[in-house]
């Protein structure tokens, strides 16, 4: 039999891999269509054709898509069981769309040079707003998750008083 103190953990690492997942999905959806299609900025790997570009921004697509199907159906589940806890899945939502962006910006654009955010312009200012946005985020959901770390499911908190 476990102790009650150890109870509202699983549900806690659960809403918070839920968020993270579609915090990553969302991140690579938005990017993916602001900055690859719409604006046509780059693909997601331009260091060859641009058919091979597409196929790169597909991939990237369906990558976003599935972490997003997958933070989802643990949502689903985290409702259905009532170990939904809002606040601190919208935490690690911000979480993983921050980590994520940071990633891209710095991993992807700078170490392995996949893509830059834009080409044939100053890049210093595009840069820094995607960087310093990816920090906020991180941030923000790092603030909502601290604040949230003690909490417990409704039906959890009243089983127990």
């Amino acid at each position: 039999m476990s102790t009650p103190a150890k109870a509202p953990a699983r549900p806690t690492r659960r809403n918070v891999l839920s968020g993270v997942l579609v915090g990553i999905g969302v991140a690579a959806f938005v990017d993916e269509v602001l900055f690859h299609q719409l604006l046509q900025w780059h693909h997601f790997y331009d260091k060859s054709t641009t058919s091979v570009g597409l196929l790169s921004d597909g991939l990237f697509h369906a990558f976003g898509w599935f972490a997003v199907v997958a933070g989802l159906f643990l949502f689903a589940d985290l409702r259905r069981r009532a170990i939904l806890l809002p606040a601190r899945w919208a935490g690690a939502v911000l979480l993983g769309t921050g980590a994520f962006q940071l990633y891209d910006g710095t991993v992807q654009h700078k170490l392995m040079g996949l893509h830059q955010i834009r080409y044939e312009v100053a890049l210093l200012p595009y840069d820094l707003a995607w960087n310093l946005t990816a920090a906020v985020m991180i941030l923000a959901g790092a603030a909502l998750l601290y604040r949230t770390r003690h909490a417990v499911p409704a039906h959890a908190g009243a089983a127990r008083s």
